[in-house]
């Protein structure tokens, strides 16, 4: 058996390089519609200028419509993954559209396969998978899977059949390589936006805090004179009397202070 192919029976699994695969090459199914093509491709570059945030899922849509797949998703390696949350699909549509951020182990996974090889791979999952990970699908008879990567961040965008054993072809995996291009960009477009709104959250904190210290400044001055005061013997022994001169001032300080203390909960809250 070929290193580029495995062949998991334990696991349900079936994982093969397609650039290693005759068969895979010598497929011709589909009569493209070109126009239908150039449409799709418009979508998602209007994705990327108007509505940003919505671009993965754009592109699992493309996905199903341009290249006739029952389902399309998009995985990436969790920030904070285990070995058994090590996936998630962060797009999903087709059949498939109900397992948005479902998460998936580190192995067995034809994900990981996919990006140790860093190829194109053809799989197939049988109901043996389904039933290790405790979830209900449709089995996989046909898929292609390639993989993207952004600086320490990758993933897979994935195609899959339920029922038709060859499903797709040359002309879906050039396909699916052009959107897993684009999948590289929106991740990469996604994080500056994210990382853009952190410095600008950050920002306006610091301008807030800068704001608060001033007003603090104003009350505080005001106890420090009222003690000055009452050790000179300006002001009456009476220690009620010294409590209600420092009471409104303290309020004051006190209400400042818990709003500076409260800033880094509250950009937290926003992100």
């Amino acid at each position: 058996m070929s290193m580029a192919t495995s062949i998991a029976v334990d696991t349900g699994l079936e994982v093969i390089d397609l650039h290693e695969d005759a068969s895979f090459a010598a497929r011709r199914l589909h009569v493209r519609d070109v126009a239908m093509q150039v449409e799709g491709m418009g979508r998602l570059a209007r994705a990327f200028v108007e509505s940003p945030e919505t671009i993965l899922q754009e592109l699992v849509n493309a996905a199903v419509e341009l290249c006739g797949a029952d389902s399309a998703g998009i995985s990436i390696e969790r920030e904070e993954k285990s070995d058994t949350d090590y996936y998630e699909w962060v797009a999903t549509a087709g059949q498939y559209e109900n397992f948005l951020h479902a998460t998936l182990p580190r192995s067995p996974s034809a994900c990981g396969m996919c990006l140790e090889r860093g190829r194109p791979q053809l799989f197939r999952v049988t109901q043996r998978f389904f039933d290790l990970m405790g979830i209900e699908a449709p089995v996989v008879t046909d898929g292609i899977l390639l993989p993207w990567e952004v600086g320490e961040t990758r993933g897979t965008i994935w195609i899959m059949a339920h029922g038709r054993e060859e499903a797709f072809d040359g002309d879906d995996l050039r396909m699916m390589q052009v959107l897993a291009n684009f999948a590289a960009m929106g991740v990469r477009q996604q994080s500056q936006q994210r990382l853009l709104m952190e410095q600008t959250k950050v920002a306006a904190a610091a301008a807030m805090a800068n704001e608060l210290a001033h007003r603090i400044n104003n009350p505080l001055q005001g106890i420090t004179n009222i003690v000055y005061l009452a050790a000179a013997g300006a002001v009456g022994g009476d220690a009620k009397a010294l409590a209600e001169e420092l009471g409104e001032p303290i309020q004051r300080l006190s209400a400042l202070a818990a709003k500076l203390l409260a800033l880094p909960t509250a950009a937290n809250r926003q992100k």
